[in-house]
């Protein structure tokens, strides 16, 4: 690791330009500091979070109608008090930058005649007019309020509106089926529903009458339907039950935010749901104002003259995250289709078109682009361009590589999670970047890596860990009086310490590996190691799509680590292929990890965010029902469960 050459090292330029730089000196003039780099003013960052949370609070000059004083009364986790007596609102600083030079939002679907901008003002107008349809029909703070929509511009207005009256917002995507947005808005009893009539995506109209049908059936408390038009398809109200999305967002009522408590609700996001009723976990709006002002002017150094574009779905935490662009006074862009139709570079295109300064994606897509021959860099028109984020999945060291050849950009590899709606580790415009890590620990993150026993490591794989509160940790689950699924999620192997389920390695340097889930960790012998690994040596095969490889231990005492592998378009898996495989996991991975089986698959099911399902699966080859540990509504080919059950041994 200490030979490893850095890809990209920030130029004078970047640290004097930086916004993070700009803080650092605040800061030391603020409270007498001294944080003359990274390093340093992360380790004051997590040394002092009262004076570090309060630093955030005024530099970025949050609004709050009651004093400031303290930032952090109680830092027991579960359960620490943020910012105790003050009342604000996120919709209220997302308007504060507010401009007629910049629109606050474009729109692309797969049609690119169909580009549309939303300026600061109509977004005002409309948030404004839903916000006071909401509550002529009812709709107050503690309310909630559902969609079922693409990533569309009206998601966004949506949310900023019942956002702004106190309510609280939770959304599907429409690649969800109305069983799998049930499974998770029904939980909520909500009063409304936001719906559009379907989506277009691979060149295909996917309209969701029928689905809408089946949410409103299922949702018995829902007592108002607002109909957004997307492809045509949108029935005329039939009632006073149902409006039309023109008909609610009508009109020019001031927009009006209440202020809330710090840990009022804002939101409601979902877990994954794969092994049993996703779990609703809520964000306060105070929390998520901070801790998003700090991720994304500190971290990714966006600002009012940026445009942020990151692929995502409102299914997904992302979305919450890119929305945030506007806390900042970014211009957010909107996608509903594929990032690779027409073709592969299509993303790339995007960017381009839209002058992107940060463009966001996953190393699904940066690999198929690799593949595919793609060079962004020479086809499109990328000098706007100046960070590529990564999140979803590792991003190996050669996907890393390839950006950098064929983009010309810093690459901001991040990792976090929903549970927190951001990153524990990632980067700066100030850190160097090196191929395969993330740069460092996020500003405010006292993130350590622990082995069995609690006590940290470095160099060696251990468990990714928090030891201090982030003021963007759940306020609480949904539906858990006792707070006893959320202590038993994250504090019960480290009391008081958030254990996130990932394997990591802090480096001598302070850069960080991520492995994968320490659940679905491969334990050949005693001797560990993330599933990250394996893929990145196996999928950089010119022959191989995507890799699944499973690490199951069996009744009889013995290990069965087998190697799924789905083929690309004319490969075959034939002996000699076989053996390249195993000669690049003993060269790129590890020889004490090399495969028992390797064995052709038709297909690898994910979540609907993207996750390999690995510890499903893990657990079907260890004999458990697959009808009992799959929901297969939440999967992205749920027909692929039976064929995984089928190759249990």
């Amino acid at each position: 690791m200490g030979s490893l050459q850095p890809q990209w090292v920030p130029s004078d330029e970047d640290v004097e330009g930086a916004r993070i730089t700009d803080f650092a000196l605040w800061a030391e003039g603020r409270f007498g500091v001294s944080v003359p780099d990274y390093a340093a003013l992360w380790q004051w960052s997590i040394d002092d979070l009262d004076e570090f949370w309060l630093g955030v609070w005024e530099y970025f000059e949050v609004q709050s109608t009651t004093p400031v004083g303290t930032a952090l009364r109680d830092e027991a986790m579960p359960g620490a008090q943020w910012f105790p007596g003050v009342r604000t609102n996120y919709v209220t600083q997302a308007f504060r930058h507010e401009t007629r030079h910049r629109p606050a939002i474009r729109y692309s679907g797969e049609d690119p005649t169909a580009d549309t901008e939303m300026s600061w003002a109509e977004l005002r107008r409309q948030v404004g007019a839903l916000a006071a349809t909401l509550r002529s029909h009812g709709v107050g703070p503690g309310d909630r309020v559902v969609g079922y929509l693409p990533n569309v511009p009206e998601a966004v207005t949506a949310f900023l509106a019942v956002a702004s009256i106190g309510a609280i917002w939770a959304a599907c995507g429409q690649d969800y089926s109305a069983h799998a947005a049930l499974d998770r808005l029904g939980q909520l009893e909500p009063t409304v529903l936001i719906a559009a009539d379907g989506y277009r995506f691979g060149g295909k109209e996917h309209p969701r009458d029928a689905e809408i049908e089946q949410l409103r059936a299922g949702l018995p408390s829902v007592t108002l339907t607002v109909r957004v038009d997307r492809l045509g398809h949108a029935a005329a109200p039939t009632s006073d039950a149902t409006i039309s999305w023109a008909a609610a967002t009508a009109g020019d009522a001031p927009l009006e935010p209440v202020d809330v408590e710090f840990d009022h609700p804002l939101w409601v996001v979902f877990s994954s749901g794969t092994t049993g009723l996703p779990k609703g976990i809520v964000h306060g709006h105070g929390g998520v104002v901070l801790e998003h002002l700090k991720s994304l002017a500190l971290q990714l150094d966006v600002g009012s003259t940026d445009t942020l574009f990151w692929y995502t779905s409102p299914s997904w935490m992302m979305w919450n995250f890119q929305v945030a662009g506007l806390l900042v006074g970014a211009t957010v862009v909107c996608y509903d289709g594929s990032p690779s139709y027409p073709e592969t570079d299509s993303l790339w295109a995007l960017a381009a078109r839209h002058r992107a300064t940060v463009l966001g994606t996953s190393p699904g897509y940066v690999l198929a682009c690799a593949k595919a021959g793609v060079v962004p860099r020479r086809d499109h028109d990328l000098t706007a361009l100046r960070a590529v984020g990564i999140t979803g999945s590792t991003l190996p060291a050669s996907s890393s590589l390839w950006l950098a050849e064929n983009v010309g950009t810093a690459v901001v590899s991040i990792s976090g999670g929903t549970d927190v709606v951001s990153a524990f580790v990632g980067g700066a415009r100030t850190v160097p970047v090196w191929p395969g890590e993330l740069s460092a620990p996020c500003l405010g993150v006292a993130l350590d890596s622990y082995d069995e026993s609690g006590h940290p490591v470095r160099g060696e794989v251990g468990e990714l860990v928090i030891t201090r509160p982030m003021p963007s940790m759940p306020v609480r689950f949904w539906n858990d009086p006792g707070g006893a699924r959320y202590h038993d999620a994250y504090f019960d192997t480290y009391p008081g310490v958030w254990r996130h389920g990932d394997w990591i390695t802090i480096t001598e340097r302070g850069s960080v590996l991520v492995h994968g889930r320490s659940d679905s960790t491969l334990n050949r012998n005693g001797i560990r190691m993330g599933s990250a690994d394996i893929y990145q040596a196996v999928e950089g095969l010119d022959e191989i799509s995507e890799a699944l490889v499973i690490g199951a231990e069996q009744p009889d005492g013995g290990y069965w680590m087998p190697l799924f592998v789905v083929l690309a378009e004319g490969a075959v898996l034939d002996d000699a292929l076989r053996e390249r495989i195993r000669a690049v996991i003993r060269e790129q991975a590890s020889p004490r990890h090399v495969p028992d089986e390797i064995i052709a698959a038709p297909g690898v099911p994910h979540t609907r965010t993207g996750k390999k399902l690995e510890v499903p699966i893990k657990r079907m080859f260890q004999g458990a029902d697959p009808d009992k540990i799959v929901d297969r509504t939440a999967i992205d080919a749920p027909e692929l469960v039976d064929w995984y059950a089928a190759q249990k041994r």
